[in-house]
């Protein structure tokens, strides 16, 4: 088997330093200044935990991967932003909850999210093969598993990547597509032709593999694909051969159906009057999206 699994500390390290905001984090990146937006805001939260009746809620703590771009991520100006953060604000905004953004470790998502820290995961979070875990909303974008090569690379499908070095990131779907126990027969085959697999934690370390040679092709999500290909020029190109359907839905903890529905129901209204539509505009997220359609 000529796979062999592996994550190049270096390069992780190097990414950390130009991305100025290093490895993925639980607590906020802006220190002090976004500790919270008071120490009363801080003390509610504390007291509120995600199985808080909605009547009783002030709050409403959202985890995500601060590197994962559209759907949430660190601007230049230390603000986290993103498609699934501007869903969430407005669904707190119609709910009269204060939106809390919590930065998480993804490789820590269910530790989070079951000791109570953070009431769901919402941030490109894949449903498929997912399905029992976690009490889900409807599904509410479309995505699918891709591979982004160069574009003087001379690879043109999934064939042509036997023998290559590959990045996936770190628990992705892209990772499960792959080698997961539910992993088709034909992208477990694969996998297995690849000269390499290599995980890493990000897809800021994934991009600087690629552009350094030390990879040849980056396994990803194709919403993510698009946005970092649109700041890239045309240095980079979409395989059209796909690895994987999937989609996406913001997940609770097992069992927690009620402030799943409370969520739901404000999505649905979103849809309804457009809101959800708009917000998919501004994040060149409209062709992806499937909520109310």
């Amino acid at each position: 088997m000529k796979k062999r699994i592996c994550t190049v500390l270096a390069i992780a390290m190097l990414a950390g330093v130009f991305a100025g905001c290093g490895n993925k984090t639980t607590e906020t990146k802006s220190s002090t200044a976004k500790k919270a937006a008071s120490e009363v805001t801080e003390s509610t939260a504390a007291t509120e935990t995600a199985d808080t009746p909605t009547s009783d809620r002030n709050t409403f703590t959202v985890g995500f991967d601060a590197e994962f771009p559209p759907y949430g991520y660190q601007d230049d100006n230390g603000e986290y932003i993103g498609f699934d953060l501007d869903l969430a604000e407005e669904v707190c905004k119609r709910n009269s909850w204060e939106l809390i953004k919590k930065p998480i470790d993804w490789d820590s998502k269910d530790l989070e999210l079951n000791s109570g820290t953070i009431d769901c995961i919402w941030n490109g979070f894949t449903i498929n093969g997912r399905e029992a875990e976690y009490t889900w909303t409807d599904a509410y974008v479309d995505n699918s598993q891709v591979f982004v090569v160069a574009s003087d690379s001379g690879i043109s499908s999934k064939s042509d990547l036997a023998g290559k070095a590959v990045a996936v990131q770190a628990d992705s779907s892209a990772l499960a597509a792959l080698t997961g126990d539910d992993a088709e027969e034909e992208n477990k085959a694969l996998a297995e032709s690849f000269g390499e697999l290599i995980e890493v934690p990000d897809y800021n370390t994934a991009f600087m593999n690629l552009e350094s040679g030390a990879v040849e092709a980056i396994a990803m999500d194709i919403g993510v694909a698009n946005y970092q290909l649109a700041s890239r020029g045309d240095a980079y190109v979409i395989l059209d051969d796909v690895l994987s359907a999937e989609k996406y839905g913001v997940g609770f903890k097992l069992g927690n159906i009620e402030l799943r529905d409370t969520v739901q129901n404000t999505l649905n209204d979103m849809a309804k009057d457009g809101t959800f539509t708009k917000i998919a505009e501004k994040w060149e997220l409209q062709d992806s999206v499937i909520l109310g359609k």
